[in-house]
């Protein structure tokens, strides 16, 4: 072209008047124009150079296998694994490879293993998520460290969850929401079944009708069921002050530390607990430990600690129970400690410890217990042929977490599940442990061809909202104190009145 050639022919300053021009009218940016007025091929657009393919597609296939046999790991470690895992597999007798495909794996650099891997990585979904809302609301919520507390009013509480999985953190299992008022030392404990900020939400708000006073805060750690829009929002509409601790420093949340261990621990231990059932038996727990500790449990708290040189000398109020302080504590109002005295004035200790023992021994009979039967391992020639195929079928480690989307509430075309939902939610009720996949596999083997693969992320939304409703509809009944909120939400029941509304309990999360 005539302008590369000026351009090609001229000196630096006319460069840059021939290149202000080709810019102002071709809209390229600058760079790329110099390059192009160099080669003297503007209209010709630069891209990668077309070359000669090295790598063909039985390198890719015994790397997929390589790969998955390594436990998927990435391509800067995998590399230097090739020689001794192909050596390994080979002595065995689980690989043979050609000559060139051996020698072109050897060479094979870590790039273009994650290159090669790439499309298999999508599929199998063992590419790590990014957290961005996490992120974001971690950074919107402000920090809250111990020193910072400054002897609050009753209301004020610190959450944690305990998990109740046993020596191992694989698989489902039944975790504790423990709630610690800072100024008074009152404990709450709900069991959750299922590890989601929606039922958080849920059993939070059921507990805050049980409480006899206000939340007016709620400090946490940084656990992502924690730190999400849900549990911020929720606390913006409900008028709670949202904070949280710092990454890694468990002292900050010291009040609530405590109880997990004097309270949840003392009482339910560190075995494995799994289903419906023994969540049930939690919240009938629960139910009662709430009333013996705040009532019955005297407990110190910190009042100042002094440091003289490498020695911390701490000084402690009297012992009192949760129950005492609230109603010494001058900012608690009239009808807080009228509900409070009446509710006391009714409970027998006995009676409490005798309940919570006989629940405890209802624990010891499902601690450990699985939800379903043990499946048979599979064979080693089992694993090994599933080797190849094993990134189509998804994640398959059990420390993967699903990333949490928003729920679709609309409908674009017709439910697949219409005439098969009756079915499906007699399966849910009799074995509510079940997921998603479980039933929809079940589906698919009793009705061949009918339901693609596609159709299980339907199903699993429906199934989320048959478990919020199991989770509204569980509750047990124990004496507990009246609600704070307005008496037309639960009315106050007549003599031999069958209202649902009577003695309401706290909420189990299916």
């Amino acid at each position: 072209m005539a302008i590369g050639e000026r351009y090609r022919g001229s000196l630096r300053r006319e460069k840059a008047r021939i290149l202000d021009e080709f810019v102002a009218v071709t809209g390229y940016h600058r760079k790329h124009a110099m390059r192009l007025l160099r080669e003297g091929r503007p209209g010709k657009r630069l891209g990668p150079r077309l070359a000669h393919r090295v790598y063909d597609e039985a390198v890719r296939e015994a790397l997929v296998v390589l790969w998955e046999a390594a436990d998927r790991i990435c391509g800067k470690r995998l590399k230097p694994l090739l020689p001794v895992l192909i050596e390994g597999m080979e002595r065995h007798g689980h690989l043979q490879l050609a000559a060139e495909v051996r020698t072109a794996l050897l060479t094979v650099s870590a790039a273009t293993i994650d290159r090669a891997l790439r499309p298999v990585r999508e599929r199998a979904g063992g590419q790590p998520r990014r957290r961005v809302v996490a992120s974001a609301v971690r950074r919107s919520v402000p920090v809250r460290t111990f020193s910072d507390w400054h002897d609050p009013p009753p209301g004020f509480f610190e959450a944690d969850l305990v998990a109740h999985s046993g020596p191992t953190a694989s698989g489902s299992f039944v975790q504790t929401l423990v709630l610690t008022d800072i100024a008074t030392g009152w404990t709450e404990c709900a069991p959750l079944l299922v590890r989601e900020q929606g039922l958080l939400v849920e059993v939070l708000t059921e507990i805050r009708e049980h409480l006899p006073f206000a939340v007016l805060g709620f400090d946490t750690d940084n656990d992502s069921v924690f730190m999400n829009e849900t549990v911020q929002e929720y606390c913006r509409i409900a008028g709670v002050e949202f904070t949280r601790c710092r990454p890694y420093r468990k002292n900050d949340q010291a009040w609530v530390e405590q109880k997990n261990g004097s309270v949840v621990r003392r009482m339910v231990g560190y075995r494995r607990f799994e289903g419906l059932e023994a969540a049930a038996t939690l919240a009938h727990l629960y139910a009662r430990v709430r009333l013996f500790v705040n009532f019955f449990q005297p407990s110190f708290k910190l009042a100042e600690k002094t440091r003289e040189g490498a020695q911390v000398r701490k000084r402690h109020h009297p012992p009192a129970t949760p129950c005492q302080r609230l109603l010494a504590d001058p900012r608690t109002s009239a009808a807080v400690r009228d509900r409070v005295t009446a509710l006391k004035a009714s409970l027998d200790p006995v009676r409490l410890l005798a309940e919570i023992r006989a629940a405890q021994q209802q624990l010891v009979a499902l601690a450990d217990k699985p939800m379903t039967g043990d499946a048979p391992a599979p064979t080693l020639d089992e694993f090994l042929g599933g080797l190849r195929t094993a990134w189509k079928e998804g994640e398959v480690r059990p420390t993967a977490q699903p990333a949490v989307k928003a729920v679709r509430w609309w409908r674009s075309r017709r439910d697949p599940f219409e005439t098969t939902w009756p079915l499906l939610r007699q399966w849910f009720d009799a074995e509510p442990e079940c997921t998603g996949r479980e039933l929809f596999e079940r589906l698919q083997a009793d009705y061949p061809g009918v339901h693609p693969d596609g159709q299980l992320r339907t199903l699993q939304r429906r199934l989320k909202g048959w478990r919020r409703e199991a989770a509204r509809r569980l509750v047990f009944t124990t004496p507990t104190v009246e609600p704070h909120w307005p008496a037309q939400k639960c009315p106050v029941p007549q003599p031999n009145d069958p209202s649902p509304c009577r003695n309401r309990r706290l909420l189990i999360v299916t």
